[in-house]
């Protein structure tokens, strides 16, 4: 009796599946394995010559029936790998995806055509492709799971995104562009020091460009500083920060953000000013008169007109002239 119990929900699901037409059915392709096809077209768009068959792929594609579209792609690069037509298939596969709005995965398809075909005439179109998805991304397009499930951004996949475009034309024309953006998904994932290589990284490869140049070392100094606002009194990013923004303003000395940069310079030596003056006042309470006046000094050196700088001087000339503390 319970095994019957069992039995008799698949035996009625089966008996119903009888009754009702199949609104996808199954179709076998040797070589693809099985497909689902709508009702009345089954194998329709099949075609037994590779021109052919990418001829079915670009006439859906441009009636914007992109899932036929993708099938015979798909179907000209499985069967025909090696022909001249293989390359412009793979090419529309990235395009169906990327019309249906699987970003990701139009992007690793795209990566396919680079790979796979470099000589293919659409290369510098693949890159725009690629960048263009990169972007919206960066812009805030979550990813998805399994390309269906949303779980919201990745700086990380979208840098490594536009470093994949860097690698694929190091010397392209979109190149010098993606790499700033390396730099830019790293800023937006909090990660400053990667930004900061990022940028590095492109203005010591393109110096040859000087806007690239100008960009990335303006981009890198402000990187620096966002590091620098996180420690205390840690200071070497404050450092880093106007010693890069400092050569910015000496390379591009017409460049308009000089005197942002500057401004920037003279608010982080304030920083700087204000750190090595609280770090002074640790040592005095605790009379440790030699530390002290070393950071003092410090104050000076850094910002000599800063708010910190008269009482500095002041607190210098007691401690020299105050007697050494007794001996415990």
């Amino acid at each position: 009796m319970h095994r019957w119990s069992v039995l008799l929900p698949w035996v009625l699901v089966c008996w119903l599946a009888t009754l009702c037409p199949a609104p996808a059915p199954l179709i076998y392709q040797p070589g693809e394995g099985w497909v689902y096809e709508k009702v009345g077209g089954e194998g329709k768009w099949t075609r037994t010559r590779a021109q052919d068959q990418l001829g079915v792929a670009k006439e859906a594609f441009a009636a914007g029936d992109y899932s036929t579209a993708l099938k015979a792609a798909r179907r000209t690069v499985k069967v025909w790998p090696l022909s001249d037509y293989a390359p412009e298939a793979q090419y529309y596969i990235g395009r169906c995806h990327e019309a249906r709005g699987n970003d990701e995965r139009a992007f690793k398809e795209y990566q396919k055509v680079v790979e796979r075909y470099p000589k293919l005439d659409l290369f510098r179109e693949v890159l725009d492709r690629q960048f263009a998805i990169a972007e919206r991304y960066l812009a805030g397009k979550s990813f998805r799971l399994w390309n269906l499930i949303p779980y919201g951004r990745s700086m990380d996949k979208t840098a490594a995104m536009f470093e994949k475009i860097v690698a694929n034309g190091p010397y392209s024309e979109i190149a010098p562009a993606a790499q700033l953006k390396v730099g830019a998904a790293r800023e937006r994932g909090k990660d400053f020091p990667l930004a900061v290589k990022a940028y590095e990284r492109a203005a010591d490869r393109y110096s040859d460009r000087p806007a690239v140049s100008a960009e990335a070392l303006f981009r890198a100094g402000l990187a620096h500083r966002q590091q620098a606002k996180r420690a205390e009194y840690d200071q070497s990013a404050a450092g880093a920060a106007i010693d890069t923004l400092t050569d910015f303003t000496t390379l591009h000395p017409n460049d308009e953000r000089v005197k942002q940069a500057n401004a920037t310079i003279t608010e982080l030596r304030a920083e700087q000013a204000r750190g090595n003056f609280e770090i002074a006042r640790f040592y005095e309470k605790r009379q440790r008169t030699r530390a002290a006046v070393i950071y003092y000094n410090e104050v000076l050196v850094l910002d000599p007109t800063s708010a910190y700088a008269q009482t500095a001087r002041e607190r210098i000339a007691a401690l020299q002239t105050a007697p050494p503390p007794a001996a415990r």
